[in-house]
């Protein structure tokens, strides 16, 4: 294979005499202008014709209209469908049938009127605002539903102030009631409350604030523990408490129970909350000169605050409701222990267990009854940690932006006092004549 010259590649360059010289000032004169090279033309705003704004948030009489008429059409399809066509039963086919059916029709009465994009947006609008009815309604129909069937048992007195020591199965409404379980269920809580709050905060901030390969061994055996399933939780606390120390069920075994089931979720949701603090909030305090222990407990930890009390009632509805680990931790009896300690501790959730495996009707409207006692339960303490927990990051209270009010006013005092001061000092050492002098003024 021959190997072409290099030579024969190569252009000959023109000579020097060849090629031309050009004028310099016609060159002047064809160059382009700096002006003309970096000027940006911009358009008359004046001459555009503006679109209607879209709206994201807010309904309007024409959304009114076309959410409604969605909704009646699929309604009225759906029931078509299920009753006179198609031989389909059951609530839950036919809920699903009407959702499909609604986000359909009202996308399409949406895109008679708007373009592509503004459907899209509703139709996201929709499904989002969808979800959260659809949330509050479970919500709604769980509490209204035991309600409804606790209704019998719920306004007799008795009910919440006796127990069921001498009460039976075949015994009426009016006889016996669940203080047991409700002074069980608030001494388990608290005992588990008590170990899990510092205990899951303190992991946290170990996560965040020191780190290492340590912290990363203990945030895998935090998310291994959240799946952990409760029963096994039960089966541990049996084994290594009641078997080898206490021999005896008791409510103190139940709240460590309930405390290895709180734990894993505590520390989790609270690492997610300490993530979420701005890391230049840590370097302004650092920067002050403020030490790892003063920055967390006057910087991180008021920062995270609501969050952290979103974090421990995530714990608490975890805990509170926890029936397997009770059971064999706890045990079950009528008669009202206020010693965790020593002898069996029934729970609300046990009690609710015992009461509707009954087939007596009365039993099992106490058990709906001691359901719905536990779901005010947890709503009351739900509403007692949002108000500890106060407003977010940022947001305070009247009576606190008083408060800091008042301390910018004595702050700024306390400035302009110590501002006065040292001009009085400084003019002082200008004139140390007149310093001499003032004494002996005043003796005279």
């Amino acid at each position: 294979m021959s190997i072409p010259n290099t030579t024969d590649l190569l252009e000959p360059l023109p000579s020097a005499a060849a090629a031309p010289v050009p004028d310099a000032a016609a060159e002047v004169a064809d160059a382009p202008t700096p002006a003309r090279v970096l000027s940006t033309h911009i358009p008359d705003p004046s001459g555009i014709e503006e679109g209607p704004k879209r709206t994201l948030r807010g309904i309007r009489l024409e959304e009114a209209f076309n959410i409604l008429g969605a909704l009646a059409a699929a309604m009225a399809t759906a029931t078509l469908l299920f009753g006179w066509i198609a031989p389909l039963t059951g609530p839950v086919g036919w809920f699903l049938v009407t959702f499909v059916g609604f986000i359909g029709i009202y996308a399409y009465l949406v895109s008679l009127t708007s373009d592509r994009q503004a459907v899209m947006d509703r139709v996201a609008t929709v499904l989002l605002a969808s979800a959260g009815v659809i949330l509050v309604g479970a919500l709604v129909f769980v509490v209204i539903y035991t309600l409804g069937r606790g209704q019998e048992a719920l306004p007799h007195l008795n009910f919440f102030t006796q127990t069921m020591e001498f009460s039976g199965p075949l015994d009426p409404l009016t006889e016996g009631g669940i203080l047991h379980a409700i002074v069980g269920t608030l001494i388990q809580i608290s005992i588990a409350l008590a170990i899990t709050i510092p205990l899951g905060i303190v992991t946290a901030l170990f996560l965040n604030e020191v780190g290492g390969k340590f912290a990363r061994f203990v945030r895998t055996i935090a998310d291994a523990m959240t799946a952990l399933p409760s029963i096994v939780a039960g089966l541990f606390v049996y084994a290594a408490v009641i078997v080898l120390i206490t021999q005896q069920r008791s409510g103190f075994a139940a709240a460590i129970a309930i405390t290895v089931m709180m734990l894993p979720i505590v520390i989790r949701t609270s690492d997610v909350v300490l993530r979420l603090v701005a890391g230049n909030l840590r370097e302004a305090a650092y920067a002050l000169g403020a030490s790892r222990w003063r920055t967390v407990w006057h910087v991180v930890l008021p920062t995270a605050r609501s969050g952290l009390v979103t974090a421990v009632i995530l714990g608490t509805a975890r805990g509170i409701g926890e029936t397997s680990p009770v059971l064999l931790t706890s045990g079950v009896t009528a008669v009202a222990n206020f010693n965790p300690f020593e002898g069996p501790m029934i729970s609300l959730p046990l009690q609710v267990f015992d009461f509707v495996r009954s087939p007596e009707p009365n039993m099992i409207a106490r058990g709906f009854g001691a359901a719905a006692v536990l779901l005010l339960l947890v709503l009351a303490l739900f509403a007692i940690a949002r108000v500890i927990g106060g407003n977010g990051a940022g947001q305070l209270s009247p009576r606190q932006q008083r408060a800091a009010t008042e301390r910018s006013k004595r702050d700024a005092l306390r400035m302009a006092t110590a501002g006065h001061r040292r001009e009085q000092q400084a003019a002082a050492a200008a004139n140390p004549e007149q310093i001499r002098l003032i004494p002996d003024t005043e003796e005279q």
